[in-house]
């Protein structure tokens, strides 16, 4: 009974900091953007309403890059509290071991990790939202793209020369998806004029070359006059967005897009850090209620200025690793998906060693 009403004291004292922190911070830092940025809005014609439904929208996204650092505040301040009005040093005596007194933050951080991949998940669209009410896609789009290249679905690229959105038109366009071999053979469309036809949503292919390549000196080639292709499924307007951003696209989505990247000769080491910081950034609440716990158990009565100190050294140490370990990935030093792990096998690393040292 009397391990239950400690555990729950625990939790319930963790769970405080760590709603107020994952909450707090990020509302900080919208009201903080929206102050920078009102004017913009306001002089582009954009309603008070959509401004805040849109921040609203971005709330997703900034929870999810604070949880790690909601974790870190809620163990170092939990634990602090109670080492300071020697709650710690009066479970020590009652029999209970640094590591049983643990369980319940070990407990918690796993749920906030759980949190945060099921967030990862949930902020992309609600992203794209944010960006569409404040009208982030149009200011970045015109009428007409020249000399572009365009990466859809299912491994298909498209080179387009001129994209005409007022004339619903393309000119000059290659549309390529790589193949395999003999069952799944790379095709290669050109066309001199495509129209779309805003009924029906199609794309009419005018006056161009077909070409199936089966093998290195297999190739079936054959000119048409006019052809309709189902996988051009994108719309004029579609074409020309320009292509979104890692926190704009979910894992699965981002990890098909590294794909059609990399198939059609692009690089895409720096994107499959970031789509692999989709795991680890949530993992890292684990990690950092492994490294914070001992740290405060082995500095008895420590003050709340030393509490702040560490939360801050901290994630400023933690962030700093991150951005060095992405441009280490991104140009190609260590693999890509392990440039996204190393702060985390880092502090994993010394979290053991100080839990093995902890006070028990």
């Amino acid at each position: 009974m009397i391990a239950q009403i400690l555990d729950r004291y625990i939790l319930r004292e963790w769970l405080k900091i760590f709603v107020v922190t994952a909450f707090g911070f990020p509302l900080i830092v919208l009201l903080i953007e929206l102050a920078d940025n009102l004017d913009d809005y306001l002089v582009r014609g954009l309603e008070p309403g959509a401004i805040a439904l849109a921040y609203v929208f971005s709330l997703p996204d900034k929870i999810f890059l604070i949880l790690p650092a909601a974790v870190l505040f809620a163990t170092v301040f939990s634990l602090g509290s109670m080492s300071r009005h020697s709650e710690l040093a009066a479970a020590k005596a009652s029999g209970r071991s640094f590591y049983r007194m643990f369980v319940p933050i070990f407990f918690a951080s796993v749920m906030a990790a759980g949190t945060g991949f099921m967030i990862g998940e949930v902020a992309p669209p609600a992203t794209r939202r944010h960006l569409e009410l404040l009208g982030e896609q149009e200011t970045r789009s015109s009428t007409s793209k020249y000399n572009f290249v365009y990466r859809a679905e299912q491994g298909w690229t498209y080179a387009i020369r001129v994209l005409e959105v007022e004339r619903n038109r393309m000119r000059d366009v290659l549309l390529e998806r790589e193949g395999t071999g003999l069952e799944y053979p790379t095709l290669a469309v050109q066309a001199r004029n495509v129209q779309h036809d805003t009924t029906t949503g199609g794309w009419t292919l005018d006056d161009g070359r077909f070409r199936i390549i089966t093998g290195e000196s297999n190739e079936l080639s054959f000119a048409y006059d006019s052809m309709q292709m189902r996988s051009l499924a994108e719309t004029p307007a579609g074409l020309l967005i320009e292509p979104k951003k890692p926190q704009e696209m979910r894992y699965a989505e981002l990890g098909r897009y590294i794909d059609a990247l990399e198939r059609s000769g692009g690089d895409g080491r720096q994107l499959t850090v970031e789509r692999a910081l989709k795991i680890a950034v949530p993992f890292t609440c684990i990690i950092i209620a492994i490294f914070a716990a001992p740290l405060v158990a082995t500095a008895p009565r420590a003050t709340g200025a030393f509490g702040v100190a560490v939360s801050l050294g901290t994630t400023i140490v933690f962030l700093l690793l991150v951005q060095l370990s992405r441009a280490i990935g991104s140009g190609g030093g260590i693999l890509p998906e392990l440039a996204a792990w190393i702060p985390n096998m880092l502090f994993g690393v010394v979290g053991l060693v100080l839990m093995r040292k902890a006070p028990t």
